[in-house]
């Protein structure tokens, strides 16, 4: 077991789910926390909550790409590598993360059944994704410790 296991083994045994776990650890990675944030991505937690809609991993991840390169301030522009990135973050996960499951919906990873990830399979895709938005954060320039800038007051 590695590091990555005993995270998410962690942040899932503290009642998270898969979307919420990708955007923990880009906090984590880059020392924030965002409680309002975090619950926020629960509106993506089980396949946007019935299992018919895209797995949390991957909406997780896009949101992770996009917080790293998405506006977020008044003055600021959207990274214009942004759309590239969540392209490539959605062919991947199509095409290698999701092959042997027949889709990228929740109910297709679990197998049909919809309700508990499966710590097995959902485990694995968060830390193939994970490992997967850092490569794409990297190859383009983008620091995965760092942010984008934060505001002088929340």
């Amino acid at each position: 077991m590695n590091d990555m296991d005993l995270t998410l083994m962690r942040l899932s045994g503290a009642g998270y789910c898969c979307s919420q776990i990708m955007l923990l650890l880009g906090l984590e990675e880059t020392g924030r926390s965002n409680t309002d944030l975090v619950r926020a991505m629960a509106g993506l937690c089980n396949g946007l909550g019935d299992c018919s809609g895209p797995c949390g991993v991957l909406t997780g991840g896009l949101c992770l790409l996009a917080f790293y390169a998405g506006k977020g301030l008044d003055h600021e522009q959207e990274d214009e590598r942004l759309p590239l990135l969540l392209s490539e973050l959605r062919e991947w996960f199509g095409k290698t993360a999701c092959s042997e499951f027949g889709g990228t919906t929740c109910k297709a990873i679990l197998g049909g059944e919809c309700g508990r990830p499966d710590p097995q399979r959902c485990g694995g895709l968060l830390a193939k994704t994970h490992a997967r938005v850092r490569e794409l954060l990297v190859e383009n320039g983008l620091d995965p410790s760092q942010g984008r800038e934060l505001p002088d007051a929340f």
